[in-house]
């Protein structure tokens, strides 16, 4: 069979691309019998890397990139999704899948679609995510197309599966799930030296302890009340944990709240114990992760939280929101407070911080947990609902 694949958010740095650059490139390797043609922008097509003789690569012209074009704020120039969609049409395709409603543009009538969403996170807090009436209205538009188009639709858990099902009213038997794994660069860190050398590159100072966030800064990720949950651990002498803030900040085209976290920041005077790293290579970010007290990921909702899932993979713990399928994914693994509650989150960083034996106890059961999701794994479930949706 011959699939067409979505590649316009292969450059994307967050969840969206990583998903798309994982997966995609599992399901390659798992079908040598079927032939894959990706269809990117000039941005993603220059960190296109998957290479295989069932691999065909086409470039569209866009006047801008989908990933910058489709921010929270943004809209895309029909012009430029008209001329993706061109380019769809001119081959003959089985099935076309698209690995991020994120980046969807219209495709040819008739052609049989396998569609992602990941979560329902804009339809359950609009205002947390989409800045303005008109781009939830963009966004709900562009959701609505996707659905419709659709012959299955593909998500990350089952978690995300019944949002799906209860606030999309996508029918249940349309639904199938492909779950996200851990990069092969996520291990634990075999090096005293190498975490030590991570931590004084982001700012830490020599012998700090530290969380780690890692994602966006977004209205739904909490990342506030990570701040205010970190200050109520002070007693004011060296052995007050830090935090290390990793994500882009200023690439990043989602609804952002930058400026509230650092005058939260400044508020409580806690100036010298957050450091703000930017982007981390994975490489480098297994390291830190591997030295810290946990990961926190205490978010409004996950449809997977990977971010979690690749510090477990290096052994830390976690401390993630209950609204999410990390409970089960990584069940005592770490421990899960509910989204939005200081007290609680701050009680779960001190257990962490204080508690040595606990954390080392969480921080193994989370390492076996992670080695148990693989991308083959999901890719197969991935590839099996786009044959089935082929024929």
């Amino acid at each position: 069979m011959r699939f067409g694949i979505d590649a316009t958010c292969w450059a994307n740095v967050r969840g969206y691309g990583r998903f798309t650059r994982e997966l995609c490139a599992a399901m390659v390797s798992l079908a040598p019998e079927h032939e894959f043609v990706f269809f990117a922008d000039e941005a993603a097509a220059r960190v296109f890397e998957l290479r295989a003789p069932n691999v065909r690569l086409v470039t569209v012209d866009q006047k801008v990139a989908p990933t910058k074009a489709a921010a929270a704020d943004g809209a895309r120039s029909p012009f430029d999704m008209l001329r993706l969609t061109r380019a769809v049409s001119r081959h003959q395709l089985d099935a076309f899948f698209s690995p991020s409603v994120y980046t969807y543009f219209p495709l040819p009538p008739r052609l049989r679609a396998l569609v992602c969403i990941h979560d329902c996170i804009a339809e359950r807090f609009p205002e947390l995510t989409l800045p303005s009436r008109r781009a939830r209205l963009f966004w709900s538009a562009k959701v609505k197309l996707a659905l419709w188009q659709a012959r299955l639709v593909l998500t990350v858990s089952e978690y995300s599966a019944r949002d799906l099902a209860r606030i999309l009213h996508v029918p249940r038997g349309k639904i199938r799930v492909s779950t996200e794994a851990p990069a092969a660069a996520y291990r634990p860190s075999d090096s005293t030296t190498d975490i030590a050398r991570a931590a004084a590159a982001v700012g830490l100072p020599a012998g700090a302890r530290w969380f780690t966030y890692v994602g966006g800064f977004n209205p739904h990720k909490n990342v506030e009340t990570i701040v205010r949950a970190l200050h109520a651990l002070s007693r004011g002498d060296a052995s007050d944990p830090h935090l290390v803030l990793v994500g882009p900040t200023s690439t990043d085209v989602f609804h952002g709240e930058q400026g509230r976290i650092h005058a939260t920041i400044a508020e409580l005077g806690l100036q010298r114990r957050v450091h703000w790293a930017g982007y981390v290579p994975d490489e480098e970010l297994r390291h830190l992760h591997s030295g810290a007290l946990g990961l926190l990921i205490p978010s409004q909702c996950e449809g997977f939280g990977l971010p979690a899932v690749e510090a477990a993979a290096c052994g830390a713990p976690v401390i993630a929101t209950t609204e999410s399928p990390l409970p089960e994914l990584l069940s005592g693994g770490g421990l899960f407070v509910e989204p939005g509650r200081l007290e609680p989150l701050a009680a779960a960083m001190r257990t962490l911080a204080e508690d040595e034996s606990a954390r080392a106890r969480f921080g193994s059961v989370a390492l076996e947990r992670a080695r148990t999701l693989t991308w083959p794994k999901g890719a197969k479930a991935a590839l099996d609902a786009l044959v089935e949706c082929a024929r």
